[in-house]
C-alpha cells in the first residue's frame, strides 16, 4: 500500500533558536524524517530498557531501537508494522483477538487464542503491562520510541516474559506549548489523521492531548454480499497531565480509548493441499457433494470470496493509569505505576470460509479488565547499580459465546458413507452456548544488580520471584434437533435422555455439551546472570 503524507508541526513559546529553524515546505515530510532517522543514528542513544537512563551501546542484551522519526518516515503506526524495523519480530494475525508476536520464534503458537496461555512476549506501553496482544493492536499516536528486548526478562520487568519484551514510549506533556498534525492518504482508499496538542496548565501542571483516525477500504470483495471486506476503520484518543509539585516528583496521569471496527475477518482460496483423511473427506470430495458450488476463484491473487455469514471483528480498548516518581536522594528513584485497563471484543464469524451454511456463526465475545501495580527502587552509586521491585497484577475475562452450524453441515461434517450426512436436518441449528470464565492473579518480586569489577568488566546477576494462580470455567451447553423433531442436549453422559438417538449421537461427534474448572497455582524462582566486558570503548562483548 502506498501512502502520502503531510506534516504540520507547531511550536510556540519556545527559543528564538527553536523558532528559527522552521520546518521544510510540507511537499518532502518523509524525506525529511528519513534525514533525522539518518542523523540521529549517529548520535547517542539513550534508552531506559533496563529502568534507567544508559546509552544503547552499553547495554548488554540483544536490544533493538527504533525512534519516532523512523517510524513516521517508513509509515508504521501499529504493531504490525514493527516487523519490518525489528530484527527477530514475528507477527501473526487472523484477527485483532487471535493475534500473536513472537521473537526468535517463541512466544506463542499460531492458531486460535487459549485464554489460559499468556504470551511469552510482554508488551509495554509507557511502563504499563498488556497482558493480550489483542489488547495492544492500536495506532501509535505520539510514540516517541519502541525498544524491543530480545530474551527473558523477568529480573527487570513486572510481568515475566520469556521471549522479550516491546517497550513503547510515547511523549511526555510539554511544559511548553506545541502541536502537531499529519494526514496521510494511499491506495484502497486509506486516509488517517493524526493530531496531538500540549502545554502548561500552570507552573507545575502540564497537559497532552493526542487523537487518531484510519480508514480504509477493504481488500478482499465478497461476491456474496457485493462488497470489500477485510477493512480498517479506527479511532483513538489518548491524554495525559503531569504534575510536578517539586524538582524531585513527577506524577503522570493517563487514560486512553481506541475502537476498531473493521468488515473482517475473511481468507481467500489458496490451493488444495492433501491431508492423511480417506480421499471422501478431502477438500475436492467435499466440494463436489455440492453441485453448483465452487469457489468464486481458484486463484489467490483475485482477491475474492463468497463468505456468506456476517463478520465483525469490533475491539475496543482503553485504560487509565498513574505513574509517580520520586527521586528521593541523589541516586535514589522510586518508581510506582498503578493501572487499569480494559479490553472488549465482539465478533462475527464464519469459520467455513465459504459460501455455504457449514456454520453460521462462531463468535467469542469477550470482555477482559485487568489492574496492576508496581514499585520499583534504582540505585545507582559508584561502582555498582541495582533495581528491586514488587508487581501484582489481577485480570477478569468473561467470554459468552455461540457456534452454530447451518443446512450443509451434515453433508460437510458426517461421515459421507453415513445415510445421516444427505439429511441437512441433522446437523441444521446445533447450537452451542458457551460460558468461559478465567481469574488469573500474578504477583511478583524481582531484582537486578550490576556490578563494575575493573575499568571494563561487569557481573549482572538477577534475580525473580513468582507466584501465579489461575482458576477458570467452562460450560459449554450443546442443543440440537433429535430424530422427532424435539430439540434436545447433546449430552456425553451414558444414559441421559435422547442419549442413543441417532441424530443425537451424530451430533455428540461433532460437538457436546462439556463442563469443566480448571485451577492452577504455583511458585517459580529463577535467575539469570550476565557477564560483560568492554574490548574498546565501541564494542562489548556480553
Amino acid at each position: 500500500m502506498s501512502l502520502t503524507s503531510l506534516s504540520i508541526l507547531l511550536l510556540s513559546s519556545a527559543s528564538p533558536s527553536a523558532l528559527a529553524d522552521e520546518p521544510k515546505p510540507a511537499a518532502t515530510p518523509v524525506i525529511e524524517a528519513a534525514e533525522e532517522a539518518e542523523a540521529q543514528d549517529s548520535n547517542t542513544i539513550v534508552v531506559t530498557a533496563r529502568r534507567r537512563a544508559e546509552n544503547v551501546q552499553d547495554v548488554p542484551v540483544a536490544i533493538s531501537v527504533v525512534d519516532s522519526a523512523t517510524l513516521e518516515a517508513r509509515g508504521t503506526y501499529n504493531i504490525t508494522g514493527l516487523t519490518q524495523l525489528q530484527p527477530t519480530l514475528q507477527f501473526y494475525s487472523q484477527n485483532p483477538r487471535n493475534t500473536f508476536i513472537n521473537i526468535r520464534g517463541i512466544g506463542a503458537p499460531f492458531g486460535l487464542t487459549n485464554d489460559g496461555f499468556e504470551q511469552g512476549v510482554g508488551i509495554y506501553i509507557d511502563d504499563v503491562f498488556y497482558n493480550r496482544i489483542a489488547s495492544a493492536t492500536l495506532d501509535f499516536v505520539d510514540v516517541e520510541q519502541i525498544v524491543t528486548l530480545r530474551g527473558p526478562q523477568g529480573t527487570l520487568y513486572g510481568k515475566n516474559t520469556t521471549a522479550g519484551a516491546i517497550n513503547i514510549t510515547t511523549r511526555a506533556p510539554s511544559f511548553e506549548f506545541e502541536g502537531r498534525g499529519e494526514i496521510s492518504v494511499g491506495n484502497l482508499n486509506f486516509k488517517q489523521g493524526k493530531a496531538s496538542i500540549s502545554g502548561p496548565l500552570s507552573d507545575t501542571l502540564a497537559a497532552r492531548l493526542s487523537v487518531t483516525t484510519t480508514h480504509r477500504r477493504g481488500t478482499l470483495w465478497n461476491t456474496y454480499s457485493k462488497s470489500w471486506i477485510q477493512s480498517q476503520d479506527s479511532v483513538g484518543i489518548r491524554g495525559s497531565v503531569l504534575w510536578k509539585p517539586s524538582e524531585d516528583l513527577s506524577i503522570t496521569f493517563a487514560g486512553d480509548w481506541n475502537l476498531q471496527d473493521p468488515i473482517c475477518c475473511a481468507f481467500t482460496y489458496g490451493g488444495y493441499g492433501p491431508t492423511q483423511r480417506a480421499a471422501n473427506r478431502q477438500y475436492p470430495a467435499l466440494i463436489a457433494a455440492f453441485p453448483g458450488y465452487a469457489p468464486p476463484s481458484a486463484n489467490p491473487y483475485d482477491r475474492v470470496t463468497d463468505v456468506d455469514a456476517q463478520l465483525s471483528a469490533r475491539n475496543e480498548i482503553g485504560g487509565a493509569s498513574i505513574k509517580a516518581v520520586w527521586d528521593v536522594s541523589e541516586g535514589n528513584r522510586l518508581t510506582s505505576i498503578t493501572a487499569w485497563r480494559f479490553w472488549d471484543w465482539t465478533p462475527a464469524n464464519d469459520r467455513d470460509y465459504t459460501g455455504l451454511q457449514v456454520y453460521t456463526k462462531v463468535n467469542n465475545p469477550t470482555e477482559q479488565s485487568q489492574y496492576s501495580q508496581e514499585f520499583r527502587f534504582n540505585h545507582e552509586g559508584n561502582g555498582f547499580d541495582f533495581v528491586v521491585g514488587a508487581f501484582a497484577f489481577q485480570q477478569k475475562i468473561r467470554t459468552s459465546g455461540i457456534q452454530e452450524t447451518g443446512r450443509d453441515a451434515s453433508r460437510w461434517l458426517l461421515n459421507p458413507t453415513s445415510a445421516l450426512s444427505n439429511n441437512p436436518a441433522v446437523l441444521n441449528n446445533l447450537v452451542a452456548i458457551n460460558d468461559i470464565r478465567l481469574d488469573n492473579t500474578s504477583l511478583a518480586l524481582y531484582g537486578k544488580l550490576n556490578l563494575k569489577v575493573g575499568e571494563r568488566f561487569t557481573v549482572s546477576p538477577g534475580i525473580r520471584i513468582n507466584y501465579d494462580k489461575k482458576d477458570g470455567l467452562y460450560n459449554s451447553v450443546v442443543t440440537g434437533t433429535a430424530s422427532d423433531g424435539t430439540r434436545r442436549e447433546v449430552s456425553p453422559v451414558p444414559g441421559a435422555p435422547y442419549h442413543s438417538d441417532p441424530w443425537i449421537a451424530a451430533q455428540r461427534g461433532i460437538q457436546a455439551s462439556q463442563f469443566f474448572e480448571p485451577e492452577f497455582s504455583a511458585w517459580n524462582l529463577s535467575y539469570d546472570l550476565n557477564l560483560r566486558y568492554e574490548l574498546t570503548d565501541d564494542i562489548n562483548a556480553y
